[in-house]
């Protein structure tokens, strides 16, 4: 892999802060639905996973002191929410984002529960949408912003799924049995609104 300072366009001295804002940056910049040609759409769709694993590797190498500044400001790997795994999440991420649920689901079933932190709670949440459980996901995706409080994404999605199900048939809920969407008001809604387009470079629902 190219090395991560680079592909964020910082320095290795740079803080945390300096880092998350970079790695916004060049999400709002590459993120596919800012594209319109289906040929260049793609090439961002790649270039947001380079971003994205950069990016956790930074969190990673910070988080047991390898290099760079020390501590994380986002926390997605930081031991303090309990999230160790993030070679795991970038895999169950891009799951997600391939339509994937069914495999991401069991990845994250296998982590152990002590060890499931914000990021874990997250990505959880993400499957539920997936599948049609809002309530049990708006649950996770609360706890996710709880233990992380100052990580944007989990809470930008947080506030798009509570204006959603507060709509008329917000509310819907699926089976767990099945991993596609009702097609109902709320998953309309939800895809139409890009819910979770800017967690992973990628839509996370593919229903519509």
């Amino acid at each position: 892999m190219k090395d991560p300072y680079k592909v964020l366009g910082v320095s290795p001295d740079a803080s945390d802060e300096e880092i998350k804002k970079a790695y916004y940056a060049l999400v709002k910049k590459y993120h596919p639905d800012n594209i319109q040609n289906d040929d260049l759409r793609e090439l961002a769709s790649q270039k947001m996973q380079e971003i994205n694993e950069a990016y956790e590797e930074i969190k990673a190498m910070r988080a047991s002191g390898a290099s760079g500044a020390s501590g994380t400001s986002s926390g997605r790997s930081g031991d303090t929410n309990g999230d160790s795994h993030t070679d795991l999440y970038i895999r169950v991420r891009n799951l997600i984002n391939e339509g994937n649920v069914r495999e991401a689901d069991s990845l994250l079933e296998h982590v152990p529960y002590g060890e499931r932190g914000a990021e874990w709670s997250f990505l959880k949440g993400c499957v539920y949408i997936r599948a049609g459980r809002y309530y049990d996901a708006m649950r996770l995706i609360e706890n996710a912003c709880r233990l992380d409080p100052g990580n944007q994404e989990y809470r930008a999605t947080l506030d798009r799924l509570r204006m959603t199900a507060s709509q008329p048939n917000g509310g819907a809920y699926q089976n767990s049995n099945t991993d596609t969407c009702c097609g109902g008001d709320l998953c309309t809604s939800l895809c139409c609104a890009n819910l979770l387009c800017n967690c992973c470079g990628g839509d996370m629902i593919r229903c519509c």
